[in-house]
């Protein structure tokens, strides 16, 4: 039985991505894609080598990528996946730039113009501009690089309850003993993310909200 996709995989079905490493694999099956999307939450980073505010917000972007994906500071990696769509002006800049990437990210090839595509997709007019996508392909932030710099990492459980996509064994090390604390802003972010809280019925007669286990200090 052929695996069924998320239209966010759907997306890049057919297309060839490149893993950001020293020798340049390139996922070009649709196993393989399948393999590296299916039921993740995407960032589709816009930005360019020749773009000043690029070049300032690397570093931050490098670092909320780490420390959500490197088992150095997690138990294991979180349900992220970061895609580099340039905007540079030659392939060289394009080269230049991703040296300064993460290099668990993925990029596209520099020829291809379904770059452009994406561009005109999601309506990119600034740049850097971090698209996040839930799994299903919608958008759950059509730029997050001002949450991405005022919360950090705290912002990816906003987006994992947002995309309903509660991974419990989800956990950053610092936390492991405040993670049952709540924050005062839960509701405010629950609204925000329009995320609805499952119901149970109770007694035959009462519905009662299910708690939910293992939350961080952003829920």
């Amino acid at each position: 039985m052929q695996p069924q996709t998320s239209i966010m995989v759907d997306l890049f079905i057919g297309k060839v991505l490149v893993h950001n490493n020293w020798d340049k694999d390139e996922l070009d099956t649709e196993k393989e894609i399948i393999l590296r999307l299916q039921n993740r939450i995407l960032m589709l980073f816009f930005g360019s080598g020749e773009c000043e505010r690029c070049q300032e917000f690397v570093p931050t972007l490098k670092n909320f990528f780490k420390r959500l994906t490197d088992e150095f500071y997690v138990e294991r990696s979180a349900q992220l996946v970061l895609l580099y769509v340039s905007m540079d002006t030659t392939e060289e800049n394009q080269e230049e730039f991703l040296r300064d990437l993460p290099k668990r990210c993925l990029f596209l090839p520099y020829e291809d113009t379904y770059r452009k595509e994406l561009e005109v997709m999601f309506e990119v007019e600034e740049t850097p501009t971090v698209v996040v996508l839930r799994p299903d392909g919608s958008v759950l932030s059509r730029n997050a690089v001002e949450e991405i710099c005022r919360l950090g990492t705290d912002c990816f459980q906003n987006w994992q309850e947002g995309a309903e996509l509660i991974d419990r064994n989800f956990m950053m090390n610092e936390e492991f003993d405040n993670n049952k604390m709540r924050s005062i802003t839960d509701p405010i972010r629950r609204l925000k993310y329009k995320v609805e809280k499952k119901k149970k019925k109770r007694n035959g007669d009462e519905d009662e909200e299910e708690e939910e286990e293992g939350q961080g200090p952003w829920g």
